[in-house]
């Protein structure tokens, strides 16, 4: 793993790795949304505001947030950082949800495999025999320790690329203009910043309660036209 960044530098990172900019392959998935859309249960700001909150609440700070944390602190013990994955495997029900996760973060280790970020060519290794799952939360973990981010900036970077990737998927559905997208983002702040000062829940702790979120994405695979992979 590289020596942690601190200061200026870290910020910078930071800042590189959570930019829309960054080719991490976030713009094909809706997480659930382009269904809910289409049924009008997220119709405008306010219910997207909802979905997007429900979304950081019980599902990031008590699952992904948990398996990215686990998988950030456990580098480079690489069987370690596979049990994780396979726990989120096991714990992702509907499939699209869990095969989006998968292809997202076997994307984000294609991406910094060749800018050569430490520990991305030797997990991508062991995804390619067989001998992990790669999901997004787990890869992001693997990636950003090897980049030197610490845990507490690696989080917001993981948090706030989840926003990002919500939002923008709202974006091309027109439920809302870039405008909307970052008053929304700025009103959620407070509530990101009170989650991020608390530790993340332990793996023994991991749970999810998303439902509408996944019924929705266990219908996507039935719609006739879909722009998101779910």
């Amino acid at each position: 793993m590289r020596e942690a960044e601190s200061g200026a530098g870290a910020d910078l990172a930071a800042l590189q790795f959570g930019d829309s900019f960054f080719p991490s392959g976030a713009v094909s998935f809706s997480l659930g949304l382009e269904t809910l859309h289409a049924d009008g249960i997220v119709a405008d700001a306010a219910s997207l505001e909802e979905f997007l909150a429900d979304q950081v609440t019980d599902r990031w700070a008590t699952a992904e947030r948990v398996f990215f944390a686990a998988a950030h602190r456990a580098c480079p013990d690489w069987p370690a950082v596979a049990g994780i994955d396979a726990l989120q495997e096991a714990m992702t029900l509907p499939r699209e949800l869990r095969e989006g996760s998968r292809k997202g973060g076997a994307a984000l280790l294609g991406v910094h495999a060749r800018m050569e970020t430490p520990g991305a060519q030797a997990y991508r290794a062991r995804l390619r025999a067989g001998e992990a799952h790669g999901h997004l939360a787990v890869v992001q973990g693997v990636v950003l320790a090897g980049a030197g981010l610490d845990l507490a900036r690696a989080e917001a970077v993981s948090l706030h690329g989840l926003c990002a990737m919500i939002l923008g998927a709202a974006l091309r559905l027109g439920l809302i203009g870039h405008l909307d997208g970052q008053i929304m983002l700025r009103g959620l702040r407070p509530q990101m910043t009170a989650l991020l000062a608390q530790p993340a829940p332990g793996l023994d702790d991991v749970r999810a309660y998303a439902p509408f979120a996944d019924v929705a994405a266990a219908r996507h695979e039935q719609a006739e036209v879909r722009l998101f992979s779910n």
